[in-house]
């Protein structure tokens, strides 16, 4: 294991202990604020087409968020994880339309696009441990997304790059590896910071 990969691990653990530690009172308080904030970036809101995911455990939230879009007609994607750790995508039609899959993940009933739906998107909502000061992003170290962005990449597709979080969870530097990509804005409680260039970010509240 290289430094940085030793870096993220212990960064992770001090993390998701600290969520631990969130009741599901305060979870879902913080879902709905957070929901507010995001619909107010207009990445988020004039968007025809949003690659999402289903928020589960002490997560920030993102059902409300989900379903907010969802009344707004925009077309809402959700990962339908694969055995290799890729990711499909299919439809979102509700939270009636949602079934329990492996690791205790949500995902959408019905029709699998395939892997490149992702480039669809106009906005793509991240999942994440934490985004530090240049809007570099922590993952839970699964490698999903990390396939996801370079497959946008790839494909010299450049959708917006949103991640939901907790307070704690902006924070001043994470360890990077070559391979990860800087997000474009991340949300919370206190509101949106916006990252114009790799050390400057821009707060709105």
């Amino acid at each position: 294991m290289n430094a940085d990969m030793s870096e993220k691990s212990v960064l992770r653990a001090e993390l998701l202990g600290a969520r631990r530690l969130l009741s599901m009172e305060d979870v879902a308080e913080t879902a709905a604020v957070l929901a507010r904030h995001a619909l107010l970036l207009p990445e988020l809101a004039d968007a025809g087409t949003v690659a999402a995911y289903v928020s589960v455990g002490r997560e920030p939230g993102t059902h409300a968020l989900l379903d907010a879009l969802l009344s707004r007609g925009v077309r809402v994607l959700l990962p339908v994880l694969l055995d290799d750790n890729d990711l499909d995508w299919g439809v979102y039609r509700g939270a009636d339309h949602l079934e329990r899959a492996g690791r205790g993940l949500l995902q959408p009933e019905g029709e699998r696009l395939g892997p490149d739906a992702v480039l669809t998107a106009e906005a793509v909502l991240l999942p994440g441990l934490a985004v530090d000061a240049r809007g570099m992003r922590l993952g839970r170290g699964g490698g999903s997304y990390d396939r996801v962005l370079a497959r946008l990449a790839a494909a010299g597709a450049e959708p917006a790059l949103v991640v939901l979080l907790h307070a704690n969870e902006v924070v001043e530097q994470v360890p990077v590896e070559p391979h990860d990509h800087p997000v474009h804005a991340v949300v919370t409680p206190g509101g949106v910071t916006r990252f114009t260039g790799r050390n400057s970010p821009e707060e709105r509240g």
